[in-house]
């Protein structure tokens, strides 16, 4: 099958090319790079055409809260009208545990608008939503801090690894459309601000975490279902000391 990445150079699109060329699909890693860009439409139809599914993981160059709804309308609305013209039969999504009870973080509307969209369309879907990866908790530890101190919340956290989230696209792209959404989180459950601490020890960061129940994680102020999946999600098998145990080497 032609399956055409949407962000298909980026972090979870380059491993999950990986993954399907592996079985054996004629993959297209789509981006700007390549001369594809679903933001201005250029090269979206030659790259579509003889397509059988289109999975969009791309994402926004700016978080701020304009930029990237704009962002993922205006790609999202430009994907799915080529999408159309070529007789798509899958599109793929990948999106956020959280989407929807997050109306305070900017990137999260952004996201909830590009699953609105996608669920108007003609066109047969799957949505994944996946928690956080593990490789922004980094990220998401200095985005908190003010000089040796960072404050996180203390509400649930359920990140996952990237290739537990390849791996599970991977599934969902070559299974039958579900119209619908699946979560997928990963097998650890703790609290945000131990995972800081857990990745500064590992990292021999001299930050100190501090709990803080009002600490707003990208604007919002997070509880224990803020950021963790529903019942039955699709569990990672990664852990994540396992993982921090691998950039150690």
């Amino acid at each position: 099958m032609k399956i055409v990445i949407i962000g298909g150079t980026g972090l979870i699109g380059a491993k999950l090319a990986a993954v399907l060329c592996e079985k054996g699909h004629d993959v297209v890693q789509a981006s700007p790079r390549s001369g594809v860009n679903a933001v201005t439409g250029e090269g979206l139809d030659r790259a579509l055409s003889g397509a059988d599914i289109v999975v969009d993981v791309a994402n926004s160059p700016s978080f701020e809260d304009r930029a990237v709804l704009a962002f993922f309308e205006t790609s999202t609305r430009n994907l799915l009208a080529a999408e159309a013209v070529a007789k798509v039969r899958h599109h793929v999504a990948l999106s956020i545990v959280g989407t929807d009870r997050l109306p305070e973080c900017g990137y999260f509307r952004a996201k909830l608008a590009q699953e609105d969209l996608i669920r108007s369309s003609t066109i047969p879907f799957s949505i994944l939503r996946a928690t956080q990866f593990f490789e922004f908790i980094g990220g998401i530890v200095d985005s908190s801090s003010d000089g040796q101190t960072a404050r996180l919340s203390p509400a649930l956290f359920q990140p996952v690894a990237s290739d537990d989230v390849a791996a599970a696209l991977a599934d969902v792209t070559l299974a039958d459309p579900i119209n619908g959404m699946i979560e997928l989180a990963g097998p650890e459950q703790l609290s945000l601000d131990e995972f800081g601490r857990k990745y500064l020890a590992a990292t021999r960061d001299p930050r100190k975490v501090v709990a803080d129940i009002h600490a707003r994680y990208f604007g919002a102020e997070l509880d224990d279902r803020s950021l963790t999946p529903g019942s039955n999600p699709r569990i990672g098998a990664i852990r994540f000391e396992d993982w921090l145990a691998t950039r150690r080497k």
